[in-house]
């Protein structure tokens, strides 16, 4: 899989969901290879999204088309700035429902030391963790350089999500957060997005 991650300062976010409700309607048909996008606009007009294709290969076909390009001309428009665009082929999915049915998504973008140990970490007791966090429905993480990542988290609803973080984990599950804090680098900045946008092929 890969996964472009488009963030950038809106002023207006109904007319940026506007402008990708259109490019899902219209120019998403024509889009091989695409598999879904998650976006939205922060409490503070911070805009983010994170489009998945089967491949970069198919993402780059995307980009290619003179209708893509007449499109992002317009909306690049409703930027404050310059948007910027992440890119990754490391990406890995963990999906326990259907994300697209999330009340509320939260996206963290940091730095880890240790890249290979997180991914193992995240890949430990997802039974526990399910049974521990029933509000969460999945989440995908894609990696960049330097150790950066781009994480998205699907809860069924804020409310939940808030009411989930306050529980205690269990002792194993605590030292696996524990050791994960541990290999964070700087501090995180966390996209909380609570009007969702989901879009799929139909």
């Amino acid at each position: 899989m890969f996964v472009q991650v488009i963030q950038g300062q809106v002023a207006d976010a109904e007319q940026a969901r506007a402008a990708f409700d259109q490019w899902a309607r219209d120019l998403a048909p024509g889009a091989t290879g695409w598999l879904g996008s998650t976006a939205g606009v922060t409490e503070d007009g911070r805009f983010i999204a994170l489009a998945r294709f089967e491949s970069e290969e198919a993402a780059r076909r995307n980009s290619d088309r003179p209708e893509q390009g007449r499109w992002w001309a317009e909306t690049a428009k409703l930027f404050s700035g310059e948007p910027t665009f992440k890119d990754s082929t490391d990406v890995v999915p963990d999906v326990v429902g259907d994300p697209d049915t999330a009340g509320f998504v939260q996206v963290i973008q940091g730095q880890g030391s240790d890249p290979d140990r997180a991914r193992e970490l995240m890949s430990q007791d997802s039974t526990d963790w399910a049974a521990f966090r029933p509000d969460i429905i999945g989440s995908i993480a894609a990696a960049h350089d330097g150790g950066a990542y781009t994480m998205a988290i699907y809860f069924t609803s804020e409310e939940e999500a808030r009411e989930g973080e306050r529980k205690e984990p269990p002792a194993e599950l605590k030292a696996q957060m524990e050791e994960m804090d541990a290999l964070s680098v700087g501090v995180p900045e966390f996209f909380d997005l609570k009007r969702p946008w989901f879009y799929s092929p139909r």
